[in-house]
């Protein structure tokens, strides 16, 4: 221990501590603007600069050991001559947008100017590079992410966050020098032509408004109050914990009742859980791991409810695709269910006939999700996906006062009901071990194995293994970077049977869409909360929710039927290859999004649909064919979609098409006459019958 002043006040504390942590346990406040406590400080913003008696200069305080005996001040007329002269250059270099941003309230700039008042010296100072207009300052290409670097102050935080401390998938880095600094994605790509995976991690650490999840909550809201469309919101296992954190409680703090009282408050009709789509996860992707096991097919199963993990492999990996887990995620699942199932025909007779869906939306701790839920063979199944983070600010927007909220809000049935099996989704190793406790069950081993997997537990970034008897190892990689390194060698092939990824350290607790916090124990907190509920809980296994069972009995008869396939399973593909682009093609055609399925056309492109039809040529009469030409989409349980004979064959383009005629594809790619972001086109596309 050393001990040491900070403005006169003696503090004693573990040798390593920097001088920014001395500050804190001395209850003193520095600013920051570029540090967090996951990633290593630079230095960068100098707004923590403090003096040290016997230094000549003063010192960063995020990146300065702090040293026995020590006498440090924070405040003096020169350090604060330095924060305020400081702040007006990043004034000057910042738009003054506060009222539109999507981070106001929350911006760390904005929070410190506001504080000490600092007024703007200088005229406008334009970020970037004249020199470089490559470097495109606003970007929305991305369906999960949004970048606005006319905002950046040049911390290094998403940098580093996607970088070798963080994700390790380095598609944003630095480039240029001094007052043109910026952080660009690779060769200046548009976010959604990289190999940006939407973990959103980068959101997570941005100080300021320069990278946020791409916004829905206000398109939410504008429907919430036409009251026009039959509204349902579901909430994943984490959000109902970390919601606290943005109305000023501890970190941890359970909040469900008040959550679903909000929701409630907000105008939607019909508040479901996503545990229930977790449950139902479990008992789809337990039978499949069985199912392969005892056909010695395709061992490791990966899990697949982490869409940024899903993302990965199809970029990185497209090999992995037949070990990925066909089951759809809680959230698609749980959207599929609502929007097809008896739930949506109990609505009324036009639900019934399929001539109109209730409306769905999915508040989710995660930026991937968004992404998810346009992809391929699930979009449709919600609408829209919120972020924990956006949700608080619909709540604050409509002058919601949530702590002062009644706890004592319920999940609607027939979709709220959930098992602690479900919650524990939220954590990493989570979805293993509720997996696990329902294959013990099918396999009649329930009394003979654990219920708890402890060894499976645990925020600190690695992979975590236990040995279960009867199946065998299995792996949890906790974080995207954690699952690269397993997979630098051969050895997981032979060592396990099943290996959970989940792409932000910590899992969905430490999504990208979670509240920003500064708190180095944070995820600690949130897990021991997911934990504490799945120890409370009536139910632990997923098989036993009541819903989940009458769900089978009513409509799907048991895992793996041919409904259960339709509904709760799906596939996957490489990016920019034929089968991928078939499968973005055929969705777009089941949607009846006549532009959207043109745009993957040259614009030249031809498309043969059948004998019937003849040929359709160029991007524009391809849109109006599927707009006007073919009948208009059904909805509810009558809305079926071409599904892909194989589930990840990279070269199978054979279909099943919705009224179940199998058929083969043929393709001819080229390239899009797009100078930038170009990427393959179809230029011929023909049917035939199997």
């Amino acid at each position: 221990m050393i001990t040491l002043t900070v403005n006169g006040r003696s503090i004693e504390l573990a040798e390593g501590a920097t001088l920014l942590e001395a500050t804190r346990a001395a209850g003193v406040h520095v600013p920051t603007l570029c540090h967090h406590p996951r990633l290593p400080s630079h230095s960068v913003c100098r707004s923590c600069l403090v003096e040290v008696a016997g230094e000549a200069n003063p010192q960063p305080a995020c990146s300065t050991l702090a040293k026995d005996g020590d006498r440090v001040e924070t405040e003096s007329a020169s350090l604060n001559a330095f924060r305020k002269a400081n702040a007006e250059w990043l004034l000057a270099r910042h738009p003054n947008d506060c009222m539109r941003c999507e981070v106001n309230g929350s911006c760390q700039l904005q929070r410190l100017v506001n504080e000490n008042q600092w007024e703007e010296r200088w005229g406008e100072i334009p970020v970037g590079s004249p020199s470089h207009p490559e470097h495109v300052l606003t970007d929305h290409t991305s369906p999960s992410i949004w970048r606005d670097l006319s905002k950046c102050i040049e911390c290094g935080l998403c940098a580093e966050a996607c970088g070798e401390s963080g994700q390790q998938q380095f598609v944003i880095g630095f480039a240029e020098r001094g007052g043109d600094r910026l952080p660009v994605t690779v060769f200046d790509e548009p976010l959604e032509n990289t190999h940006c995976i939407s973990c959103g991690q980068c959101t997570v650490v941005c100080p300021v408004g320069a990278l946020i999840e791409a916004p829905h909550w206000r398109d939410v809201l504008k429907t919430l109050e036409t009251r026009r469309r039959v509204s349902v919101v579901q909430v994943a296992p984490a959000t109902r914990i970390a919601i606290s954190e943005e109305f000023g409680m501890a970190p941890g703090a359970v909040s469900t009742g008040r959550l679903i009282n909000a929701l409630r408050s907000l105008g939607f009709d019909y508040v479901f859980d996503t545990n229930f789509g977790a449950d139902l996860t479990i008992v789809e992707e337990a039978s499949e791991l069985l199912g392969r096991l005892a056909d010695g097919d395709r061992i490791p199963l990966f899990t697949s409810c982490c869409p940024g993990w899903v993302n990965w492999v199809e970029i990185n990996r497209p090999d992995l695709l037949p070990h990925l887990s066909t089951t759809k995620s809680p959230q698609q699942m749980h959207g599929a269910v609502t929007k097809r199932g008896g739930f949506a025909r109990s609505l009324g007779p036009a639900f019934a006939d399929g001539r109109t869906e209730p409306y769905v939306v999915s508040v989710m701790p995660c930026t991937a999700k968004k992404d998810e839920a346009r992809r391929p063979g699930m979009s449709g199944d919600v609408d829209h996906v919120l972020t924990t983070r956006e949700l608080a600010r619909m709540i604050r927007t409509r002058g919601i006062a949530f702590g002062a909220l009644a706890e004592d809000g319920v999940f609607d049935s027939p979709l709220g009901e959930s098992t602690g099996a479900g919650q524990i989704f939220a954590a990493s190793g989570g979805v293993m071990e509720a997996m696990l406790r329902t294959a013990a069950h099918f396999r009649d081993a329930a009394d003979a194995l654990p219920l708890e997997w402890r060894s499976l537990r645990g925020v600190s970034e690695g992979v975590k293994t236990a040995r279960v008897e009867g199946l065998g190892a299995v792996a949890v990689c906790n974080g995207i970077a954690a699952a690269q390194r397993l997979l630098e060698t051969e050895a997981w092939r032979s060592e396990y049977v099943a290996i959970e990824v989940m792409a932000c350290v910590g899992g969905c607790l430490g999504g990208g869409g979670e509240p920003k916090s500064l708190d180095p124990q944070v995820l600690q907190k949130r897990s021991q909360a997911t934990y504490a509920i799945d120890a409370a809980a009536p139910r632990r296994r997923s098989h036993e929710n009541r819903d989940v069972q009458k769900l089978y009995a009513d409509e799907l008869i048991e895992p793996g039927s041919p409904a259960a396939r339709e509904w709760l399973h799906t596939q996957s593909a490489a990016r920019n290859t034929k089968r991928s682009l078939l499968m973005r093609f055929l969705d777009r055609v089941d949607m009846r999004d006549g532009a959207g399925a043109a745009s993957l056309f040259h614009p030249d492109g031809v498309w043969a649909p059948g004998p019937s039809t003849g040929e359709i040529r160029g991007a524009e009469a391809i849109a109006a064919f599927i707009a006007a030409g073919l009948p208009p989409r059904e909805y509810g349980h009558r809305f079926h979609r071409h599904r892909m004979l194989s589930a990840a064959d990279p070269d199978d383009l054979r279909v099943v098409t919705p009224t179940g005629v199998h058929c083969r594809f043929e393709m001819e790619v080229g390239a899009s006459d797009k100078a930038r972001g170009a990427r393959p086109a179809i230029r011929v596309l023909t049917r035939d019958l199997l």
